[in-house]
């Protein structure tokens, strides 16, 4: 069986879905949230940070054909589990990014009438944002992860 990148439309799909159901969630128990801080919504973009550095130097090692078991080479097995990273970040970054876009359709309607609503409407986009930032550092990283094009096996035609 042959790993497939991550879907878009399955990452759209977690957003919409997230989206319905935390906008739910929130018109029925707003009232019972406490303020929610930025930093607690900021707390994916050291992950999608830590994403993209990775994603460069798997790159740099993959185009300089540093994939092995040598000292100075990038283990097989280390490339596997970081496509593994990648593909599971991407999918809690679309939920948490629906979840904030969600909560956000709430609070910004709200936001004239509720002070709360007016303090957490900046919380909620700084969260959306970092679901969107680790959903493109995951995609980024499960690129770099690609393996080369192995050449082809025919004889060269002359």
């Amino acid at each position: 069986m042959k790993l497939k990148p991550t879907r878009i439309w399955d990452l759209l799909a977690n957003v919409v879905i997230a989206a319905v159901i935390a906008w739910v969630a929130t018109r029925l128990t707003y009232s019972n949230f406490p303020p929610i801080s930025v930093y607690a919504s900021a707390s994916l973009y050291p992950v999608a940070a830590i994403e993209v550095a990775l994603a460069f130097v798997i790159r740099s090692r993959v185009n300089d054909r540093e994939i092995g078991n040598g000292t100075h080479q990038l283990h097989p097995i280390t490339a596997a589990r970081a496509v593994a990273l990648a593909k599971a970040s991407a999918q809690v970054g679309s939920l948490a990014a629906g979840v904030w876009l969600g909560f956000l359709c709430w609070v910004l309607p709200q936001r004239d009438t509720l002070r709360a609503a007016a303090a957490d409407s900046p919380s909620a986009v700084v969260g959306m944002m970092a679901g969107v930032a680790l959903v493109a550092a995951a995609l980024w990283l499960e690129y770099c992860c690609r393996a080369p094009d192995d050449p082809s096996d025919d004889p060269a035609t002359t």
